[in-house]
């Protein structure tokens, strides 16, 4: 039993000789260590011994335990300090390399023009007003003055989820939505800029998902001419102070007298150019009267309160006033596209 000891000894320390990983030396320490190793298994046969032998050989055993232990664990340090100088060398800094160059991102040109929006509007005393973009049929159409029979619905063609849930269609109800909140109580001055969707087909000019601001004044004694005041004012911060305005008559269920809103041609000072047809015109926005039937759905007595709304797509202001020619441009996050934009 002896011989096989110090064969055992032996045996250990050849093998170690050749081991290149931590791994291996735990592998080992269950061969010749563990409860099923082969030095259990020549202990096994201690029973044999004669009383004189077993103590003697029992020292030996211990010996060689404490040896082959000593030696695991000090393989065991050798190869994890070669392993932590690898990685080290592995991942050495030369701090003097130069750094490197962040790519710092841009605003986005429709927040731009959102945020410049926001701003002239905040100027003039209205308040920023947000609300859910999937909304109900209810808000969207029927307090706007379009019943579900209504035939100007087919103006809207729209993204429904069930009969009575859909995407909105414009900012609109956001409006009722405040008027609601209010309770009656007047001024009311907010505009409300958000994601609207309608079912359309992707071209130059047309997107199924599109950016509007809607505003939104009412009190007593609002009139026509306080929306063309506030909509020549935006008009010349956003282009220019030279900046025109004219109202056409036009159509829109929930405003009453209503009309589209053109703008001076920024590009040929109105002169006439390709762009705004020879026109010296180009439409930027809807607008008119708030309905009664708007007013008194919304918790406004239409006998005391008038007001008046009007809504413009962020997507068509950006194209006129960065001269952009294609409205998908906004949304292919085409770098090439959004570095013409600088940082503010």
């Amino acid at each position: 039993m002896r011989e096989r000891l110090e064969a055992l000894k032996k045996d250990v320390l050849a093998e170690l000789e050749s081991i290149e990983q931590v791994s291996q030396v735990q592998e080992l320490r269950v061969k010749f260590l563990g409860k099923k190793g082969l030095l259990t298994e020549i202990l096994r046969g201690m029973g044999k011994l004669s009383a004189e032998e077993r103590p003697l050989i029992g020292q030996l055993a211990n010996e060689v335990r404490e040896v082959i232990e000593s030696k695991l664990d000090e393989t065991k340090n050798l190869l994890d300090q070669a392993e932590i100088e690898k990685k080290l060398a592995c991942e050495a800094i030369d701090v003097t390399l130069p750094g490197r160059m962040f790519h710092i991102g841009n605003r986005h040109p429709l927040t731009l023009v959102i945020e410049q929006i926001e701003d002239i509007f905040l100027g003039m005393g209205f308040t920023v007003a947000e609300g859910p973009e999937v909304e109900s049929d209810y808000y969207n159409f029927e307090t706007l003055n379009l019943p579900k029979d209504h035939p100007a619905r087919d103006m809207q063609d729209s993204f429904y989820i069930t009969e009575e849930i859909l995407l909105r269609t414009h900012t609109s109800p956001v409006q009722v939505r405040t008027m609601e909140k209010m309770k009656g109580e007047v001024p009311v001055k907010i505009i409300c800029p958000g994601r609207v969707y309608r079912r359309d087909n992707d071209d130059a000019t047309h997107s199924h998902v599109f950016t509007q601001v809607e505003g939104l004044m009412v009190g007593e004694n609002v009139r026509m001419s306080d929306l063309k005041g506030v909509l020549l004012a935006f008009a010349r911060q956003m282009f220019s102070e030279d900046a025109r305005i004219r109202l056409r008559p036009s159509f829109f269920p929930f405003t009453e007298p209503s009309a589209e809103v053109d703008v001076s041609c920024m590009f040929c000072g109105g002169h006439g150019c390709r762009v705004c047809k020879h026109t010296g015109w180009i439409e930027i926005l809807g607008s008119g009267m708030v309905h009664p039937r708007v007013l008194e759905m919304a918790g406004y007595d239409p006998e005391k309160h008038t007001g008046f709304a009007f809504g413009m797509g962020v997507e068509r202001i950006a194209m006129l006033k960065y001269n952009i020619d294609d409205i998908r441009h906004f949304y292919t996050n085409d770098l090439r596209f959004l570095k013409q934009f600088n940082r503010v």
